[in-house]
């Protein structure tokens, strides 16, 4: 089975093509029209769309093609053990189940590096227990230079290799850098305890930056989002 997943974020559209669980090609816009050129020349047997930019409504108007709009109605292979699934984000839901499913469907915990960094832990039994959610590294630096009075803007890359800083924008770099791999390993620390055979899937805009905590167990997958709508997509429509 053929399937083409898109997911519409802020300022871009994703998209991938599969055949059942097999990545065949990624795309990406910076509009719904292009995309649309492109999407026309796609062979797809189903389509699953997760938008925070439109509506089921808007898609409907202006997309050829049927698709599963994705919602939390949805039905997905995982069960929903958060207190206000209403709330909880789909990109979130999706990188839980994708990194479930390329886990075997055995305990995950997956880390989104975006403008938050976001936490998802699944047991042994494929229920979403929910997570954390914490500035991710862009927010940080903003937020000391708006909120105080002296701490200046500092520019983010080249990141700082160092724990210490020896200057006043040395000790904000490593207070970032230093401070979010302290706080990933705390989680995977925390999250191991829990469920010592669980695997660690990080995706995200920033998760390139951290593969110095690459081991065994621990999977940098930039995609991991799209793998988990095809996996919804599929549990759907088989």
């Amino acid at each position: 089975m053929k399937s083409l997943v898109i997911d519409i974020g802020n300022t871009r559209i994703k998209s991938a093509q599969f055949d059942k669980d097999q990545l065949l090609e990624e795309k990406s816009f910076d509009s719904l029209e292009e995309s649309i050129e492109y999407f026309s020349r796609v062979d797809f047997d189903h389509c699953l769309i997760s938008s925070v930019r439109f509506s089921k409504s808007e898609l409907l108007a202006n997309l050829p093609f049927h698709f599963l709009f994705l919602d939390h109605q949805t039905s997905t292979p995982l069960i929903n053990g958060y207190a206000t699934p209403h709330t909880l984000g789909l990109d979130r839901l999706a990188a839980a189940v994708g990194a479930w499913n390329l886990a075997g469907k055995n305990p995950v915990l997956a880390i989104d590096m975006g403008s938050c960094i976001t936490y998802e832990l699944v047991d042994n039994r494929g229920v979403y227990l929910g997570g954390a959610i914490s500035p991710g590294i862009k927010m940080r630096a903003q937020a000391m230079n708006l909120l105080t009075a002296k701490l200046p803007e500092i520019p983010l890359f080249p990141r700082t290799e160092s724990d210490w800083g020896d200057s006043t924008t040395s000790c904000m770099s490593s207070g970032i850098w230093s401070g979010v791999k302290f706080e990933i390993e705390g989680f995977i620390g925390s999250a191991s305890l829990k469920f010592p055979e669980i695997s660690i899937y990080i995706c995200g805009g920033d998760s390139q930056s951290f593969e110095s905590l690459v081991k065994d167990h621990i999977f940098v997958v930039p995609n991991l989002v799209l793998h988990g709508l095809n996996c919804i997509l599929n549990h759907n429509v088989e």
